[in-house]
């Protein structure tokens, strides 16, 4: 293992827990295969080591907890025909399901952005802090993929249909906002973290009710969370039984906010909303592992399509913004086009076993 590629997570001893520092800032701490892997191999260890009573996580840089997976290296190997998504995606997904299953207490400080694969290594451990300096997003289907990283468990778990609302139109959110939707328990000022972890690592906590009263001094109260003022017409619009049904709603009603909402939809990918739709529809009826196995066959889907390439094109190779999604509107993708994303991959289903 070379110094450049350990130096892209690092792991440290601090007092009572595990510390893990996503060290890419200038990519925003977005996740390689490389840091996955050990991760995976770090978290395992320090599972047995009952020195280790909790695991603390956080982002490097003033910026970014983590901004997702390496997009464009997976466009690069995916449009030439590589292995690395396929190796990328089904590591980050064994990844995800560790952290969701981890016997010991997992603390995420979720300070700046934090999006797709960020959350991915966040919203699922045991505890969840977020700052005023957080900007949550699952921005997928604006590049032809879908929320993904157990994005079809936690999704659909959100109150009021706000889960299918965040998965369609990619909508970020503020720190407060997580804590009003449940993607988060308290919401911690962005200067108080380093005092914060220092309690953590000088009180031993291995319970996750501990954890709660130790932070609750450092917390904020939340009040008048931006999204609150949303969560009725986010309810009334986004509970319908398809994607159709929903555009239809919001541009009918004839208000500002319904017309801003379609429009936002209008940029996306019609087959990534159709696959989120059934995506977070399905999930709300499925263990976590069996959304994780449900995703690794939308993301096969995906690593062999066409939106995937040509959202990544259009927003981060050339950005000129003007991806030319195939097929261009919502009637043009059927039933059957969804269908074939969710369909079983004999000899190639995601393997879950051996986690811990």
């Amino acid at each position: 293992m070379s110094d450049l590629s350990a130096g892209e997570v690092l792991f440290t001893r601090k007092g009572a827990i595990g510390h893990i520092l996503l060290n890419r800032p200038k990519a925003l701490n977005a996740l390689t295969l490389n840091m996955c892997e050990l991760m995976i191999a770090q978290l395992k260890s320090w599972a047995k080591d009952d020195a280790v009573k909790a695991i603390v996580i956080r982002g490097a840089g003033e910026k970014a907890f983590c901004a997702g997976g390496d997009v464009v290296r997976l466009y690069e190997d995916g449009k030439a025909g590589l292995p690395y998504p396929y190796q990328f995606w089904s590591t980050e997904y064994r990844l995800n399901t560790l952290i969701k299953r981890y016997p010991k207490p997992y603390i995420a400080l979720v300070d700046g952005i934090v999006m797709g694969g960020g959350v991915g290594v966040s919203v699922h451990g045991g505890y969840r802090v977020a700052t005023e300096k957080t900007m949550f997003a699952m921005p997928e289907t604006g590049i032809g993929l879908f929320p993904d990283v157990g994005g079809g468990y936690f999704l659909p778990r959100l109150a009021g249909s706000a889960g299918m609302y965040l998965g369609l139109t990619g909508k970020r959110l503020k720190g407060a906002d997580c804590v009003a939707l449940g993607l988060a328990e308290a919401l911690v000022p962005h200067d108080r973290l380093d005092e914060l972890e220092t309690r953590l690592a000088s009180d031993a906590v291995s319970d996750l009710d501990e954890i709660s009263y130790l932070i609750a001094p450092f917390a904020e109260p939340v009040k008048n969370a931006p999204i609150s003022a949303d969560r009725i017409a986010i309810g009334r619009h986004f509970d319908l039984g398809s994607v159709e049904a929903v555009m239809a709603s919001l541009e009918n009603e004839g208000g500002e906010w319904g017309a801003e909402q379609a429009k936002i939809l209008r940029t996306k990918s019609p087959t990534a909303m159709k696959v989120t739709f059934r995506q977070i529809r399905e999930g709300a009826n499925l263990s976590f592992e069996d959304c994780m196995k449900m995703e690794w066959r939308i993301a096969n889907r995906c690593a062999v399509g066409k939106d995937f390439y040509e959202g990544v094109r259009a927003l981060l190779i050339d950005k000129d913004n003007t991806p030319r999604w195939s097929p261009e509107t919502l009637a043009g993708v059927t039933d059957a086009d969804v269908a074939a994303y969710f369909a079983p991959l004999p000899g190639k289903e995601l393997d879950l076993s051996n986690i811990l």
